[in-house]
């Protein structure tokens, strides 16, 4: 199965025209947005007969709530109807939103705006749902965390990008003409770039939509939450909303009153914490090697905490000399904030936070589209778009206690933060143990070996198998966890799974133990009981069919159990071969594994995958000879 750079992605038809109707939509929301609060800020608040704070509260709430009320709705007609044709109709609409509030804003009509403002939140709130659900449609399990890493780096540095040009235009003595002028030339080409995003199928074209909001939201939901990676990631997501809302909204006063520093410090922040955010989207790409690789989010959580938490003490640091420094004009610019000792260490959190977060969110969302159903997909990423808009609202919410109520400064505020992202992510680690599992596997993986794999095509893409591999150290799991883009449940000998101190990681991994029936005939039947049912699951399963672990580096005989298993669930067998890990510290070359220390980090591992057998072929003497091949003399 092919997996293509995201450099060779953005020279896809299949993904290049999605993603830039996606990049400027964000762009077009965040310069009509933020034009329009600075609008409301500066020029209409008399003109309205409104206090500038309720106004400006409430043009960002006229721009969420539809992601309350029409999300389900958007949901299901994404999963029922044709996706491209859906965009391209979201896309037209935008034209036409952004027309009306061109004439609006010649003419200075800001309560139409309001209205306007809202439209757009509901053109933003249809397009959510069909933006994620389209990409496991057009891209391949090994291109859905490229496709999603290349989607929230074109959607942050747009939001940035958005912002900055309404602060540029905002200003100029023709304001509201040039922001007319923008917001429908980036509409119109927008729209142009749908044209070009391929058909993808409807997914549920028998789906009967409910258009009650409330009761498809709590649907959906109840089903969501029988998935238990996928719920843990939405809650997951929400969260980094609340953290990300909680960072943006509190830069200008951070700026001011911390920082002594004027706009352009803001902007500054602004653009550190959004191309982090897109360096950490796209690094995770890398680091994932074409994989959804889970292992990476307990990364991306732990920097949220490290960088959250050095960020308070960074402030701290600097406020007193800051203000010192400022002088009787009270602000800081970028230029003269740069002069100051320490200011390159906040800046530093504050991009690694944004790069954290990256790392965090991509794994996240490839997630989600990649184990929800497919005739419900569109509708489990509504649910997410909705929790996402409660979890910003009630940062707001939250905020105003911490600053207000409780009269907390803003770093001690982005302290809290930090700490209860570290209590979340224990919750979200506990409920879903598959995430730690994953990192584990990542850690190893990136440390004491450096896994290559041949022939990795050879294993089906989707649908059951039945793996068969040489049992060289107690490692062998975690290494072909690791390199195989499929979760996998392994059978392991009872005596292992239940090793003290390892007990706890095996069944988190979720291992099968099995003995022999002389042994335990109870565990002995169990473990077929399991297997057939994780194959008739369509799930990937590996065995050892030697039993046990080498004693001397060669492959002992293969056990008939292998055969029982196709007898009673006929699955692709697919043959494979460790290559490098005999002399290892987890096997018993030069004595009894794991008392000895490790010789050396990075060792070179193969693991070796050949053309699947027939269940019919799949005999114990015809595997053993398959692996024995693919081994070779490198043990």
């Amino acid at each position: 199965m092919a997996h293509h750079s995201p450099l060779a992605l953005m020279r896809s038809r299949k993904f290049l025209p999605f993603f830039l109707t996606q990049a400027l939509g964000a762009f077009n929301d965040n310069v009509f947005k933020n034009a329009l609060l600075l609008l409301l800020t500066f020029s209409a608040g008399s003109s309205l007969g409104m206090d500038i704070n309720v106004l400006v509260n409430l043009a960002a709430g006229l721009f969420i709530l539809p992601f309350f009320l029409i999300s389900p709705m958007a949901g299901q007609i994404a999963d029922k109807y044709e996706k491209s044709a859906i965009i391209r109709w979201v896309k037209l609409g935008e034209v036409i939103i952004m027309g009306l509030a061109a004439v609006a804003l010649i003419y200075d009509a800001y309560a139409a705006l309001l209205l306007l403002l809202l439209a757009m939140g509901t053109q933003s709130a249809f397009f959510g749902p069909v933006k994620y659900a389209i990409m496991p449609q057009h891209l391949n399990d090994r291109d859905l965390v490229g496709g999603n890493a290349l989607v929230e780096m074109g959607t942050f540095l747009a939001i940035l990008a958005g912002t900055i040009l309404a602060g540029v235009l905002s200003p100029l003595s023709e304001a509201s003409t040039w922001i007319a002028i923008t917001v429908v030339l980036l509409a119109v080409a927008g729209y142009v770039a749908s044209r070009g995003i391929p058909e993808a199928a409807a997914s549920n074209p028998g789906l009967k939509i409910d258009w009650n909001p409330f009761t498809q939201l709590a649907e959906i939901w109840r089903q969501t939450r029988g998935n238990q990676a996928v719920f843990q990631s939405i809650l997951a997501i929400s969260w980094f909303w609340f953290l990300g809302a909680s960072y943006l909204t509190q830069f200008p006063n951070f700026t001011k009153d911390v920082l002594s520093a004027g706009a352009g410090v803001v902007t500054l922040l602004l653009a550190v914490f959004s191309v982090g955010i897109a360096i950490g989207s796209m690094l995770c790409e890398r680091l994932s090697r074409g994989r959804v690789e889970l292992g990476i989010v307990p990364i991306g959580a732990l920097g949220l905490t490290v960088f959250g938490a050095d960020l308070y003490f960074a402030s701290v640091a600097l406020q007193l000399p800051l203000a010192q420094a400022a002088g009787p004009e009270l602000l800081h610019t970028i230029s003269s904030l740069w002069g100051v000792e320490g200011s390159g260490r906040l800046l530093v959190d504050l991009g690694f936070i944004g790069l954290s977060g990256g790392l965090f969110i991509v794994p996240l969302y490839a997630l989600i589209q990649q184990r929800s159903a497919a005739e419900r997909r569109a509708q489990v990423i509504a649910a997410n778009n909705v929790l996402n808009a409660l979890f910003m609202v009630v940062s707001a919410v939250f905020a105003i206690v911490c600053l207000s109520v409780l009269a907390l400064s803003i770093p001690t505020y982005f302290l809290v933060l930090a700490l209860i992202n570290l209590l979340v992510s224990i919750y979200v680690f506990r409920q879903v143990p598959e995430f730690a599992f994953r990192f584990i596997i990542w850690i190893l993986g990136h440390t004491i070996y450096r896994v290559r794999t041949v022939g990795l095509d050879n294993l089906p893409e989707d649908g059951p198998a039945l793996l068969v591999c040489n049992h060289v150290s107690y490692a062998d799991a975690v290494i072909i966890g690791g390199a195989i883009y499929r979760p996998v449940r392994f059978v392991m000998d009872r005596t292992i799974a239940g090793m003290p101190g390892m007990r706890w990681f095996f069944r988190m991994a979720k291992t099968i133990p099995i003995c022999s029936e002389r042994a335990d005939a109870a565990v002995y039947q169990a473990a077929f009981a399991e297997i057939q049912a994780c194959l008739e699951a369509g799930e990937v399963v590996c065995i050892f069919p030697e039993g046990r672990l080498t004693t001397d580096g060669e492959i002992a005989q293969f056990r008939k159990g292998v055969e029982r298993i196709v007898a009673t669930t006929p699955v692709p067998v697919v043959p494979m071969a460790l290559q490098g890990l005999w002399g290892s510290v987890f096997s018993h070359a030069g004595g009894t594994a794991l008392t000895k220390l490790p010789r050396r980090f990075w060792s070179k591992i193969t693991l070796v995958l050949a053309a699947p057998e027939s269940p019919e072929m799949a005999t114990a003497e015809r595997l053993q000879a398959r692996v024995e091949a693919l081994r070779g003399d490198l043990k």
